[in-house]
């Protein structure tokens, strides 16, 4: 292991992380191994405004700074005049010019990920006090983990889920299932014929169904679901309490999103079903870590508290934005992913909720 790095025992630590929802939760595991590893430093994030609900409550964190994502000019001198040298260690979780040189000037000390080779790599690892390659190979929260061994602390490959006094949301049927259908992108959707039928199977078996998503996600959501008798909660939780309804759940069912990274990190039996992305890098990461890795592709794979659910075609996973290679583009593989396949992963996650 690296030389520890050395803080004052009220040491300031900021944690650069400008990227999308998901991309956020996966960074709370090195947040973690920071607080485990300097107690009583007050850890602050700097996430995109719009993310920031993702953590809610982390115990972890004193502060939860933004940024808008294309931000004013004036917005830059204002987080520059903020953070400029406040913090004893600041840490950038990407590679990009922006998080590096933030981390660079907010911190006395700085540290990131950097590509490993290049100009612009050889410029920021200058600018950084410690720094090493990111390796794409390998699951991103490892990836980012690799921070502590280049701080010289121990890891904490624990993802934390936002988190409040709430218990559940009002109104909740006794047994239940939550259905997450409505990903970021198209690209990510499984069939609306699918949701339907999948509904339709867990009524089959006494369990009523929740639907959760956004605001903006309704219209969608009311195609879908329209004519099935199912509980629909989408635009209605915030954060703490929709971690607590997924947490209470017997399952819950949804594409490669932020929630369903948020239903695996809570504990609850999670069936994942994934497309074009790769779940070695990419895949959710079980309550209590995940000491296999993720095969690439595969039709059913369980991983603790996790099921992986894909149609291994000979292209999966391709890691591209679906067949047409854009956001709202179809996806061959989730458009032919078969419902039996999908109930199949769900009556061994029921099982296992049974048994627990």
């Amino acid at each position: 292991m690296t030389r520890p790095v050395t803080l004052p025992s009220d040491a300031r630590i900021l944690v650069v992380a400008l990227r999308r929802l998901g991309d956020v939760l996966l960074t709370t595991p090195l947040i973690r191994s920071l607080k485990h590893a300097f107690p009583d430093a007050a850890i602050d994030a700097l996430v995109y405004a719009g993310t920031e609900g993702i953590l809610t409550g982390n115990p972890d964190l004193k502060n939860v700074l933004t940024v808008p994502a294309r931000p004013k000019r004036g917005d830059t001198l204002a987080l520059l005049t903020k953070i400029a040298k406040r913090y004893d260690l600041a840490l950038s979780t990407q590679t990009g010019d922006r998080p590096t040189m933030l981390a660079a000037i907010a911190g006395r000390r700085s540290a990131g990920l950097l590509e490993s080779t290049g100009l612009a790599a050889a410029a920021k690892r200058f600018l950084l006090s410690r720094a090493c390659a990111t390796d794409r190979n390998q699951h991103r929260v490892r990836d980012i983990l690799q921070l502590t061994e280049l701080l010289g602390i121990a890891a904490v490959a624990e993802v934390v889920c936002p988190s409040a006094s709430v218990r559940s949301a009002p109104g909740l049927p006794s047994s239940y299932a939550v259905l997450h259908a409505a990903p970021m992108f198209i690209y990510k959707r499984w069939t609306a014929e699918g949701w339907r039928k999948l509904a339709a199977a867990l009524r089959e078996r006494g369990l009523a169904t929740v639907v959760t998503g956004a605001a903006s996600d309704r219209a969608y959501l009311d195609d879908v679901f329209q004519g099935s008798d199912v509980t629909r909660l989408d635009g209605r939780l915030a954060w703490p309490e929709l971690t607590a309804v997924i947490g209470a759940a017997r399952a819950y069912i949804g594409p490669d999103t932020a929630i369903t990274h948020l239903a695996a990190a809570s504990g609850a039996p999670t069936v994942a079903l994934y497309g074009p992305t790769n779940p070695r890098l990419w895949g959710p990461w079980p309550r209590g870590g995940l000491e296999l890795a993720w095969d690439a592709s595969g039709t059913i794979q369980r991983r603790g508290n996790v099921w992986l659910v894909q149609n291994p075609l000979l292209c999966l996973p391709c890691q591209q934005e679906g067949c047409e290679r854009r956001l709202d583009s179809h996806s061959e593989c989730l458009d032919t992913l078969t419902v039996a396949q999908v109930v199949s992963a769900v009556d061994e996650a029921l099982v296992m909720r049974q048994a627990a």
